[in-house]
């Protein structure tokens, strides 16, 4: 060998002389994807060569040996440059993690040794025996606190799906089958996925915002990993603006100020992909223009963001166990796909890119309504016109071949805050003043202001009196 790396990087660490850190160098690579330590080199790669006895290379072996645990044996070569021995020590990625030194966990990442955390700890042990924290005994739980109705539904689903062949199988030895039950012992995957009643550790928070201090409308959840969707799904909808777009047709055609397949994706990678060891809660918080969803955990298995918009890694789950069971009743449809579909969805829907962060130990989406392209491309606007004058029973007269003659009637600007109380009036159409004005977070004064502004444009009308009436949106 005639030539040397000039400089450290994630598989080449440079050492004077033979000491402990060579050691905990050696642990780092061995945790990571191997790598080499060369002896007699500084650290910007000059050259100063180092001294070595008869017995000195196999004593420094039997020290590498007996400091870390499992024991680690590197190859060792001999190099001689320009009259100058270098010692190169060779280690691979140890096929059993993690290794430690003196009970000390280090992991190469970047050109530099990371000392693990115990959660690191656990899951460099998890990956080695190809599994996940939700495939270990729940010790806090039995088979009395999961439901058995929900288990029943869940097994049914797989069967119409094809995923269970096994026939005169009750629905537990199912699960058992399919280790979600193992030995007749609840898993903390099965304890997420079918708990009966209230579930302790599968907190999430959601919240409606008027700004960034004022919250006028919140929802919070424990319960198991399937309703978690399904209600969070619920809670976003119900806040998320609507357009009616006259197509010409007899059905008019809805379109939400956000792409539901996209939140639905997003929701589903939270619940499947959270850190459920930490105490922290799921947040979703629902702006006027974004919606941000914050999960507990980093990205896992040593995946950057970068690599997450590239598409350039390989998938690894947190926790296999959810993640099989979300494919088995088809939420989930290729692992590890998520977020470019996220953004494929968010393109063809015409809204602007979606963030996606590490912030505060955990990951966060943030999902926008500004729009990059034209909501309906338009080709005849006499054509669109005309349509507009037969679906609109409020203008009578007659429209022109250019839209600037159609009448005020129909360019009348409906506010952002008049079709929220509209929206809420479809919801209730006894909703009183006063609830609206709490729900949406404006005075009692501006909301009747808005109200009369509604009546005199002919789209709001009330029925009956004050007292025991209602209200009535007058279809145009």
């Amino acid at each position: 060998m005639n030539t040397l790396p000039k400089t450290e990087s994630l598989t080449i660490e440079f050492k004077i002389s033979f000491n402990e850190d060579v050691i905990e160098t050696l642990v780092a690579f061995a945790n990571a994807k191997g790598g080499t330590v060369y002896i007699g080199m500084k650290d910007n790669g000059d050259i100063v060569g180092t001294q070595v006895g008869k017995e000195t290379i196999q004593q420094w072996i039997n020290e590498i040996k007996t400091k870390t645990s499992p024991q680690i044996i590197p190859d060792v070569e001999l190099l001689n440059i320009d009259n100058k021995t270098i010692i190169s020590f060779f280690i691979i990625e140890y096929p059993i993690k993690p290794v430690s030194i003196r009970g000390k966990y280090f992991k190469r990442v970047g050109n530099s040794n990371h000392l693990l955390s115990v959660d690191e700890i656990s899951n460099e042990y998890l990956k080695t025996i190809n599994s996940s924290w939700d495939f270990y005994f729940d010790p806090n739980h039995s088979e009395s606190d999961l439901s058995d109705e929900k288990i029943s539904k869940f097994v049914s689903i797989i069967k119409q799906n094809g995923g269970i062949l096994q026939t005169g199988l009750s629905d537990k030895e199912m699960l058992n089958k399919m280790e979600i039950l193992r030995h007749g012992k609840v898993t903390f995957g099965a304890y997420l996925l079918f708990v009966k009643d209230y579930c302790t550790i599968s907190d999430v928070q959601i919240g409606r915002f008027k700004s960034e201090t004022t919250i006028i409308d919140s929802l919070s959840l424990n319960c198991e990993l399937f309703k978690e969707v399904d209600e969070i799904m619920a809670f976003i909808k119900r806040h998320l603006k609507i357009e009616y777009i006259i197509t010409g047709e007899p059905q008019r055609t809805e379109r939400f100020d956000y792409p539901l397949d996209a939140i639905r994706e997003i929701v589903i990678n939270m619940v499947v992909h959270r850190d459920y060891r930490d105490s922290s809660a799921s947040i979703i918080k629902i702006f006027d223009n974004r919606i941000e969803f914050y999960n507990p955990g980093n990205l896992y298995g040593g995946i950057t963001v970068q690599d997450l918009l590239s598409g350039n890694y390989t998938s690894k789950s947190r926790n296999k166990l959810i993640a099989k069971a979300f494919k088995e009743v088809g939420m989930i449809e290729r692992y590890g796909s998520g977020i470019m579909r996220v953004r494929k969805i968010c393109k063809d829907y015409g809204v602007i890119d979606p963030d996606f962060k590490e912030v505060f130990n955990g990951f966060q989406v943030i999902l926008y309504s500004e729009r990059i392209t034209k909501p309906y491309p338009v080709t005849d606007v006499t054509d669109v016109t005309d349509k507009v004058n037969d679906k609109v029973t409020n203008v009578t007269d007659k429209v022109t071949d250019k839209v600037t003659n159609v009448t005020n009637k129909v360019t009348n600007k409906v506010t952002d805050n008049q079709q929220a109380i509209i929206k809420l009036i479809m919801e209730n159409n006894t909703v009183s003043a006063n609830e609206i004005s709490k729900i949406i977070g404006m005075s009692k004064r501006k909301v009747l202001q808005n109200m009369l502004k509604l009546k005199e444009i002919k789209i709001l009308e009330r029925v009956g009196n004050n007292k025991s009436g209602y209200w009535e949106i007058i279809d145009k």
